[in-house]
């Protein structure tokens, strides 16, 4: 089995279809195959702040839900949309702003079916993946070794937002404990989440939100090679919004 985990999409939809051309897939049938049947896996946050999130939306729905041909565990920007879908409140702001701005643009038809497909996305995906033949795990925003195979709400809320400190930086954003750099387990952790302009490599754990929607590239990490592939991104450069670990 071989598989390439592509990084936070964030509606970056053209330099998807980039990654995908230069990773050596092909267009059939309106989804992405590769020759040698390697599998898409998708991190989590594939909506939200970019250019054309819905069609990122139907893409990956029909290669993880109609054709079976690809991998997807959701990201914290998922389980917000996924509320919004499910008539939840929730405040519009952090990126959902621009996904639900497309939503409003479809007509009644379109809007009950692009919410049916993400819905149904969202409740089909594990929590995160686990594949022990290639000794990896997907999670959107890691996982700490004492948590695997877990799914309670501690766990949830890890997997989705990172090891919160409940605290705040000076612009707003929330103060995450650097978890990989602790952990010591043989599976490798491929996770995102945390934007940072090179993947990073820690104990077995590779970050490889490398920023796309923030002007920098999307990166795909491929097993079991364990090499990285990565597109320029098509959006401004945002500098303040990646992050600098020691």
């Amino acid at each position: 089995m071989k598989i390439d985990v592509i990084g936070d999409v964030h509606g970056c939809m053209d330099e998807l279809h980039a990654l995908f051309l230069k990773l050596g897939y092909v267009l059939e049938n309106e989804i992405y195959i590769h020759p040698d049947g390697r599998v898409p896996t998708f991190v989590g946050d594939i909506t939200d702040r970019g250019p054309d999130s819905l069609s990122v939306v139907r893409l990956v729905y029909q290669m993880v839900i109609e054709h079976q041909k690809a991998y997807y565990v959701p990201g914290n920007h998922c389980n917000k949309l996924y509320r919004f879908f499910l008539g939840n409140k929730v405040l519009e702001k952090h990126g959902l702003e621009t996904t639900t701005a497309e939503y409003r643009s479809l007509n009644t038809r379109d809007q009950k079916f692009i919410s049916k497909q993400f819905i149904t996305l969202y409740e089909h995906a594990p929590l995160y993946l686990q594949l022990p033949e290639l000794k990896v795990i997907v999670a959107h925003a890691g996982i700490k070794e004492n948590l695997i195979g877990r799914t309670d709400k501690k766990v949830k809320t890890f997997v989705l937002y990172g090891d919160i400190s409940g605290e705040f930086d000076t612009d707003g954003r929330p103060i995450r404990r650097d978890w990989a750099k602790h952990y010591q387990g043989n599976t490798w952790i491929v996770y995102g989440h945390t934007p940072v302009k090179e993947p990073r490599i820690v104990n077995n754990t590779i970050n490889i939100d490398t920023g796309c929607v923030f002007g920098n590239k999307l990166t795909a990490f491929r097993l079991p090679e364990k090499e990285t592939v990565a597109v320029p991104s098509k959006q401004p450069l945002l500098e303040e919004k990646f992050n600098d670990f020691p």
